[in-house]
This record gives C-alpha cells, sequence and structure tokens, in this order.
C-alpha cells in the first residue's frame, strides 16, 4: 500500500510541474530591433515541409526550453490535423482570420487584433481563412512540439478566443503610467500586476502620437500588431519604421523614442512597469 501510495503522489507531483506555466522570465532584455524584412523564416514543423506554416524567429529559440515569440504564417485554407502541444502558448492575429478550437467546433474566425491563449496538453485544431494569414505566438517555455492528440492531457489551464471586438479597451484616466492628454488605450491580455510577474498587454496609440516607452523592469518585448512605429532609441540613431510583425526589446531603463501616422497597436510583455509619455 505504501508503494503504491507513494506512486500516485509522484505522478500527481509531476502532473503539477507540468501545469505550471512560468510567471516570470529571468532572461534580461536588450535594445534591439528586428523589422519585417530581417526576420528569419524557416517551418513550424520542419518534419512536414511546406505542409506547415512557416515561422519566423522575433526572439529566443523556439527549440529549446526557453521564452520565444515568433511569427507563424498560415495558408488560405490550412487547417492542421487535430494535435496537442507540450506547452502553452498566447497568440494575437496580425492578418487575416484564424480558427483555434476542439475539432468538433464549429469554426469561430478571429479577424487581426484578437487574441487566444492555447493550453499545453489540449487537443485541438488551427485553420485559416483569409487570404494572407499571419499571427504572433508567444511562449514562457519550450521547446515548442507538436504532438498527437494520444497524448492529451489536462494541465488545469482553460483555452481562450477572445474576437478583437470583445477586447475591453481602458483610456487614460483608467491607467496610472499613461499621461491623461495621450489618448493612448491598453487592454489587458493576461498574466498578474505584482511585482515582476510576467504580464501582457495591448496598447493602442492614435494617428500623430509622438513620445516615448520607458522599461521599468528587468524584461520588456514588444511586437507592433498593425499600424505602423516609427522607432529609435537616442536621437543619434536612425529611425526604424515597424510595421506589423516587427518586434523591438528594450532593457531596464531604458526608453525607446517612438512616433505613429496612423492608429497601431502594440502587444508589450514585460516582467514589470513601463512607462508610456507623449510629448509636450
Amino acid at each position: 500500500m505504501k508503494t503504491l501510495i507513494t506512486s500516485i503522489l509522484i505522478v500527481l507531483f509531476n502532473l503539477s510541474l507540468i501545469a505550471q506555466t512560468p510567471t516570470t522570465d529571468d532572461r534580461t532584455s536588450k535594445n534591439e530591433v528586428v523589422t519585417v524584412e530581417n526576420i528569419e523564416w524557416g517551418w513550424l514543423n520542419p518534419l512536414r515541409g511546406d505542409k506547415s506554416p512557416a515561422a519566423g524567429k522575433l526572439w529566443g529559440d523556439r527549440t529549446k526550453n526557453e521564452p520565444a515569440g515568433f511569427l507563424v504564417k498560415f495558408k488560405k485554407g490550412f487547417s492542421s490535423p487535430p494535435h496537442i502541444h507540450n506547452i502553452t502558448y498566447r497568440g494575437v492575429v496580425i492578418q487575416g482570420l484564424l480558427h483555434n478550437d476542439d475539432e468538433n467546433a464549429e469554426k469561430q474566425w478571429l479577424p487581426a487584433g484578437s487574441y487566444w491563449q492555447q493550453p499545453a496538453g489540449e487537443a485541438h485544431i488551427t485553420a485559416a481563412d483569409g487570404e494572407e494569414n499571419m499571427a504572433f505566438l508567444d511562449i514562457q517555455e519550450g521547446p515548442y512540439l507538436v504532438k498527437p492528440t494520444s497524448e492529451a492531457f489536462d494541465n488545469g489551464e482553460r483555452p481562450v478566443n477572445v474576437d478583437e471586438t470583445n477586447l475591453v479597451w481602458l483610456t487614460a484616466n483608467d491607467i496610472e503610467w499613461v499621461a491623461e492628454k495621450s489618448n493612448i488605450e491598453t487592454a489587458f491580455l493576461w498574466g498578474v500586476h505584482n511585482e515582476k510577474q510576467l504580464r501582457a498587454t495591448l496598447l493602442r496609440l492614435p494617428a500623430g502620437f509622438n513620445g516615448s516607452i520607458k522599461n521599468l523592469s528587468p524584461n520588456f518585448r514588444a511586437v507592433v500588431i498593425s499600424g505602423r512605429l516609427t522607432h529609435q532609441f537616442t536621437t543619434k540613431d536612425t529611425k526604424k519604421v515597424l510595421e506589423p510583425g516587427s518586434y523591438f526589446g528594450v532593457k531596464e531603463n531604458a526608453t525607446s523614442k517612438i512616433s505613429t501616422d496612423k492608429k497601431t497597436v502594440i502587444y508589450i510583455r514585460s516582467n514589470g512597469d513601463f512607462k508610456v509619455k507623449a510629448s509636450e
């Protein structure tokens, strides 16, 4: 009996380890920019070749046990076989229409700007229906693997699908770290706003915005979801135009100077606070 109880406890302990998607990121970010022209592309599932979606690296290495951010491109009509992933990932649609759900679920096509979360071990399919389809994926651990549904498990997390029209946007009046006259809006996606805890936010900047973002945490990474952003770290740096899919990282206590010529949405993943300020 003692042997049986010990075995059960070991199994439960191992399952608890599987269930714990990391809530912090101990890798410090640095000042860096990756424009869409400089993204390294490969296959998301190399074994399937061109039958697989294409994957473009933004930061980290999705094939190793580390946090990573990457883009995924799907051809029109793509539909994966039912499968699971060994780790939880979060995604934001940048272009086209994507569906991510149980294989028997009716299609819920998520347009650009929508958000979803896929828990580790949950059986699902992914499909695309736009002429061009692209999403940004964020993982807190790796490697990112595709496995058969026979290995499905429940890690305690639940899938989330939020259409862009169902996002809740807060204005500067509701946010302490944004100047009231900046006309900036934000939508919180995931995480906990405790000290050093990972969290993700969508930041919506109005057309004609000119200002800065100062990073106050060890880890800050941002991806342009829509619109267009002009970026530089100092006035001596060459200004870079960041189209949707572009990425910039900021080291702690450093500042990014940013401006827009159209309404722009940025996905910000940080290990703490940051401040957004419009120029006077």
